[in-house]
């Protein structure tokens, strides 16, 4: 593993998360209560066995980087290990990161001063766990060129996604960006090959490959678009690995939460029963950084006022915060979060530092670092209300932007 650099794309601005992504790139956004989008990302690096590793990011960065900074540097640099923060640096020409192709071709230098055997590149943005390890291991055995993951979507969801044509011994035959009527699976026609942007090259392939992109005026210098399609025409030994369960034979869990609405469903189904994604796996544990807050605390029995009761129900309630009096259902509570006596929380995000006055009711809604809530606030109730204030999603997700007053 000592053989391979890794990069993860995180420099993304994450348009379709805003407001979220107002203030820091996409994958800064917090999640889960206590994580990073990228966490989990590099929580796989770490858990793969992987120790070169390279955060290329561009738009606004300072939270990612101060995250990085305070909670991945656990590595030793004696022993050539590193998670390294690289910012865009108009090495190569005046333009800032042109595509997801462009942001390591303007980073070729580290591959040359490495020289690993193979490249590994990563999005910082999707929520999963996977042993890379074992897609390196598949693209070894078939003397690939290039190893895309993949994962089984169902049919229409392709106009969303990049969709892999395969042959039966699981080779590319094509590529395409969000078709309306794409092929399936063999045997499956419900089923396509969505590609999961996680990319394994052999290093001679990837320098000359993306030398030949960037001379191409007309090329959007993408992994998708452009270098794919352009390897495929070339005969290229392009190989997709399929990421399922090899016991049930099923898809294993990978969310890209791009937008409001699959982030808050994502969120969401950490607080079930059962979750499909679950956090307390201690084989494959998820690192992050967390400042020292102290206990989680609930307030208020309702002796003395049968309204005044501070209880959580089916819900993730993070260090330092206090439900005083409040209610909070299937709702996830980040740290130093307080609910204010008789406040009615539900099927919502609070993030660190919020605070909900007292009668407040709150639905269905994600509330972004420090906002204040105001006594007798109403959220996530009336969209049309919530509309000249707030963003709503399609879905009809209230979100309300970091350190608003409301």
């Amino acid at each position: 593993m000592n053989k391979i650099l890794t990069f993860i794309m995180a420099g993304g601005k994450g348009e379709r998360l805003f407001p979220l992504t107002r203030e820091r790139t996409k994958p800064a956004t917090p999640f889960g209560g206590v994580y990073r989008i990228i966490d989990f990302t590099l929580s796989n690096c770490i858990n793969s066995g992987l120790r070169k590793v390279c955060v290329l990011t561009q738009y606004k960065s300072s939270s990612l980087n101060h995250h990085l900074t305070m909670g991945w540097s656990i590595l030793n640099s004696e022993l050539g290990e590193y998670i390294d923060a690289v910012p865009a640096q108009q090495r190569i020409s005046d333009t800032w990161y042109l595509g997801t192709a462009d942001s390591i071709y303007q980073n070729l230098y580290l591959v040359i001063e490495e020289t690993p055997d193979y490249v590994l590149i990563l999005a910082g943005d999707h929520i999963y766990k996977m042993d890379y390890g074992q897609m390196l291991q598949f693209h070894r055995k078939r003397r690939a060129d290039l190893t895309v993951a993949v994962v089984e979507a169902q049919k229409e969801e392709a106009h969303r996604l990049g969709i892999l044509e395969v042959d039966r011994r699981m080779q590319v035959r094509g590529f395409q960006e969000k078709p309306k009527g794409p092929e399936g699976i063999f045997g499956r026609t419900d089923s396509v090959y969505a590609s999961m942007g996680i990319y394994v090259f052999s290093r001679e392939v990837l320098i000359e490959e993306l030398a030949e992109d960037a001379a191409r005026q007309n090329s959007e210098h993408d992994f998708g678009k452009n270098i794919i399609p352009q390897m495929v025409g070339k005969r290229k030994k392009i190989f997709a690995y399929n990421f399922k369960d090899p016991e049930s034979n099923t898809p294993k869990y990978w969310r890209d939460v791009g937008d409001i609405d699959a982030y808050y469903e994502a969120n969401m189904d950490l607080v079930r029963v059962t979750p499909e994604f679950n956090l307390y796996d201690k084989e494959w544990p998820i690192r992050t950084y967390q400042e020292q807050f102290p206990p989680a605390k609930t307030v208020w029995s309702g002796q003395e006022n049968k309204r005044r009761i501070g209880q959580a129900i089916n819900s993730l309630i993070a260090s330092g915060c206090i439900i005083s009096g409040g209610l909070v259902k299937n709702s996830i509570l980040s740290p130093a979060v307080r609910i204010n006596s008789f406040a009615e929380v539900y099927d919502s995000i609070i993030m660190e530092g919020a605070e909900i006055g007292r009668f407040a009711k709150i639905k269905r809604a994600i509330i972004d670092k420090n906002v204040r809530v105001s006594q007798d606030a109403t959220i996530g109730y009336d969209p049309i209300e919530d509309r000249k204030r707030f963003t709503v999603s399609e879905s009809g997700i209230t979100v309300v932007g970091k350190g608003a007053s409301v």
